[in-house]
């Protein structure tokens, strides 16, 4: 995990606590910031937004990547999630993530004491689905 400069990890982590105070978690209380850091050290965050509907809600991972794709990035080589506890991410989340970058470092942050736990994303979702599982394109 040597690959990423001890500032850049620091600065995705400050970005994603910041991150989590725009989350939107009226139903569980559950606030969470992420921050993606792309190919070209530009980092872009998200927060999780809830729906009463539950299976509509975005997790902060997510949003993060989406708006990373939107800003026209590919290739995400780490990940930081900022919340009480610092979970990981869901299955979804690291699934979704996968699709990015496979072997991208992922830091799980504790809002309360600042403790981190960091992992490689292979680890955390062995045996991705990815595009060579599809049939081939004709």
């Amino acid at each position: 995990m040597s690959e990423i400069k001890s500032t850049d990890i620091d600065r995705l982590v400050r970005r994603a606590t910041q991150a989590r105070d725009h989350a939107y978690a009226p139903h569980s209380h559950f606030y969470v910031g992420s921050a993606v850091l792309v190919e070209d050290g530009q980092i872009v965050d998200g927060c999780n937004v809830e729906n009463a509907s539950y299976s509509l809600c975005m997790c902060a991972e997510r949003t993060a990547a989406a708006a990373a794709v939107a800003s026209g990035h590919r290739n995400i080589r780490a990940v930081a999630v900022a919340s009480i506890g610092g979970v990981s991410p869901c299955g979804a989340c690291r699934q979704f993530l996968a699709e990015f970058n496979y072997e991208m470092v992922v830091i799980c942050v504790n809002v309360i004491d600042g403790s981190r736990r960091t992992f490689k994303l292979s680890s955390l979702l062995p045996e991705a689905f990815d595009a060579t599982h599809l049939p081939a394109q004709s």
